[in-house]
């Protein structure tokens, strides 16, 4: 028997649910006018809401909400790898060039207030979202540097005029920063944020009520007209500060599905659970170690190489997440077109300390190499500490390198890591699309975190990947991307993550919603 015991964290979710249920169905009460179930579904996550206005978030905990009450023009379906349309009827490129992309909207698309959601919104949004330029960084993702123009061209057709080819671009309309917001409502002014929790979208829920760190109450937008197809009577985001106060929400059947963030521990203790499943399903969250090649050890290329040598991913697998993620080989995760196992090719997958030996004397490197290697506790989950345990371990077996571990708090952290102050450190990555191009420009070309890696071989291919719509041509230019960062190794990348979720009986359609784009799409789950 499952036991639900009340908890005091979530003692405001059950009203949020009774409120839910009565919002959501119909008048006999069993299910929505659709036919599916009018049962709202609780989801308990450790993630936080930075923003709930598009144009000032880029985390997972914002893009979640985001995604599920607001449109885009393109959308990545579940299961899929290309942008379909969302908002958009059609879109495409209307010139050989490949830099003038029109996209003709569906008629009849209203916002949840009523208004219609026509082409000046979707300029509006844009121009709202480059000019607030908001800190978190998100609207770089419409790539400003190279987006000339968005102009109306009609009520229901939008022309985005680029200054160079750009492959890329569906996927950057998939984006949650790319929403559509409507331009004539009070709730965004175009020079500044939206409070959090006032959404006004197009998307499948509306926005019922939010406490910020607490929960997010959703309703079925009855006036949705996009591709998606809601499979209960709402939804509830609920808050946790702590993981052990998710696990056991979870086990109380007090929250449906536990999603973000679950150690191996946690996981292996619930799958015991009575009445608890584990889901897990492809996942492209990433885990690697980032060198300033302006600092040493990283200044010599010899004892990147070496340390790479050294890595036993397998080890870290087994021993540190019990199996809940996977060995990473490349920066381009697998399941992503056009991933290798570059560093597999270069290195191996097994720890050659003899290899590692001979590069660090045939570049006259003296040993032991004295590394400072930096980690963060929170902001990747407590089971880092046991990692970079296990990376110092490895590093240091055979003598050649002397490691001194050293961490700080997630907002120190991502401040000073950028700043020539952490010689070799941890980072993570989620993904903004799912193309290979998201796992190799911002860490080989952008620099975004200061590394001052610099190869002009890969600045060519990266340019050159982007500009074609050639697959066969893509594929060539990011395998040679792939295989100089193994051989050159500004980064080594550790693992690649599941999406995992603890799911209760009864509950369905989570695994349907785990895949590549990491797009955590509520309107699929349902309960019987």
């Amino acid at each position: 028997m499952v036991r639900r015991t009340k908890l005091t964290a979530l003692a405001g979710v059950g009203v949020l649910v009774g409120t839910l249920a009565a919002c959501g169905g119909d008048d006999e009460g069993g299910t929505t006018a659709s036919g599916t179930s009018d049962e709202p579904v609780v989801v308990g996550t450790t993630d936080t809401v930075t923003s709930t206005d598009p144009a000032g978030q880029y985390d997972l905990g914002s893009g979640t909400l985001i995604l599920n009450t607001y449109q885009t023009l393109l959308a990545i379906e579940a299961g899929g790898s290309t942008p379909e349309p969302d908002a958009a009827e059609s879109c495409d490129f209307s010139d050989q060039e490949g830099t003038t992309y029109v996209c003709t909207l569906k008629e009849g698309l209203t916002f949840h207030d009523g208004s219609e959601l026509t082409a000046e919104d979707v300029v509006f949004s844009f121009d709202r979202l480059l000019g607030i330029k908001d800190v978190s960084g998100g609207y770089t993702l419409l790539t400003p540097e190279n987006l000339e123009s968005v102009e109306a061209s009609g009520n229901l057709e939008v022309t985005m005029q680029l200054k160079e080819p750009d492959a890329t671009w569906p996927f950057r309309l998939t984006t949650t920063q790319a929403a559509i917001v409507p331009s004539d409502s009070d709730t965004y002014p175009a020079d500044e944020l939206a409070a959090n929790g006032e959404i006004v979208g197009s998307g499948p829920y509306t926005m019922e009520s939010y406490q910020d760190g607490e929960a997010a109450q959703m309703v079925p937008f009855e006036e949705y007209a996009g591709p998606a197809e809601v499979s209960n009577g709402g939804a509830v985001m609920s808050y946790f500060p702590q993981e052990s106060a998710l696990s056991l929400a979870v086990e109380n059947a007090e929250v449906d599905v536990a999603y973000r963030s679950l150690s191996p521990t946690t996981v292996e203790s619930l799958s015991e659970a009575d009445g608890v499943e584990i889901v897990q399903g492809e996942g492209s969250e990433i885990r690697y170690i980032v060198f300033n090649t302006d600092l040493e050890p990283g200044q010599e290329m010899a004892a990147r190489q070496a340390m790479a040598s050294l890595v036993d991913r397998q080890a870290i697998v087994d021993s540190v997440y019990n199996g809940t993620v996977e060995p990473l080989y490349s920066m381009v995760p697998q399941g992503l077109q056009f991933a290798t196992q570059a560093f597999a090719d270069e290195y191996g997958e097994v720890p050659d300390p003899d290899r590692a030996a001979q590069t660090l004397q045939d570049a006259g490197v003296d040993t032991p190499v004295e590394v400072e290697l930096w980690w963060t506790p929170t902001h990747y989950g407590s089971v880092s500490a046991d990692e970079y345990a296990e990376l110092e371990r490895q590093f240091e077996a055979g003598g050649l390198f002397d490691v001194s571990l050293q961490s700080a708090e997630w907002n120190q952290y991502s401040e000073v890591s950028a700043q020539d102050q952490y010689p070799v450190f941890q980072l993570g990555w989620f993904p903004d699309f799912p193309d290979a191009d998201n796992y190799t420009a911002p860490f080989f070309v952008d620099d975004f975190y200061n590394s001052h890696y610099s190869n002009d071989r890969i600045n060519q291919l990266v340019a050159q990947a982007r500009a074609s719509t050639d697959s066969a041509e893509r594929e060539q230019a990011y395998t040679e991307i792939q295989q100089i960062a193994a051989e050159e190794v500004p980064t080594i990348p550790i693992w690649q993550g599941k999406q995992v979720s603890a799911v209760v009986e009864g509950v369905s359609g989570v695994e349907d919603t785990f895949d590549p784009s990491f797009s955590f799409r509520m309107w699929m789950i349902s309960k019987s």
